[in-house]
């Protein structure tokens, strides 16, 4: 009887070993999982994913945000422009960036459209500002905050409010937005963008 009960407590402590131990493995594993999903999300989001960490404070929060953005926009048909399309958008960015210098105000105004057009042409929904802004994290997260700041100043502009520094700060980040809209995906060199104001 001493036999079988040394037999049954042995077998106890070696089933019990075995048990922690795969938890153990299976919680490293998993703590490991996501440690490398929170580096893929900072490296793919950049200063978006800090963003997102300070919006809904927390890191779970907002990595399940991200993720979620990144499946949604893969359900997106978003296209390349054409060549005729994209230089289209660029004289029409010319006219705007001209226009800035007589006509500010007006000229965010005119970038604010042209931007969401360009968004619109390319595939993305643009009924939602804060889902556009969502949606363009995906795909140009270094310019998404530029978009956000911009729309800021649009909005105030709208109430007459922004000043003519604000105005030309908003005409800067629209910039930014539109080339990265006009180039996201390709992997040539175009000239860029002439700065706001030049002739």
């Amino acid at each position: 009887m001493e036999n079988t009960t040394m037999i049954l407590i042995a077998v106890a402590i070696v089933a019990a070993a075995a048990v922690t131990l795969a938890v153990w493995w299976f919680s490293k594993r998993r703590t490991r999982q996501r440690l490398e999903t929170r580096q893929e999300l900072k490296t793919e989001f950049g200063t978006e994913y800090q963003h997102a960490v300070e919006e809904h404070g927390s890191l779970a929060k907002a990595e399940d945000e991200l993720d979620k953005r990144r499946k949604r926009f893969q359900k997106l048909d978003i296209r390349q422009l054409p060549d005729a399309e994209k230089q289209r958008f660029t004289l029409e960015w010319q006219t705007v960036q001209a226009r800035f210098v007589d006509a500010p105000g007006p000229a965010i105004t005119e970038a604010h459209r042209l931007v969401t057009e360009v968004m619109s042409a390319r595939g993305y929904p643009v009924a939602d500002l804060a889902q556009r802004q969502a949606d363009l994290s995906v795909e140009v997260p270094e310019v998404v905050e530029n978009y956000r700041q911009a729309s800021l100043v649009a909005d105030r502009n709208q109430r007459g409010e922004a000043s003519t520094e604000d105005l030309r700060q908003a005409m800067v980040h629209y910039r930014a937005l539109f080339q990265a809209l006009l180039e996201a995906g390709e992997a040539h060199d175009e000239p860029p963008l002439r700065r706001v104001g030049a002739r």
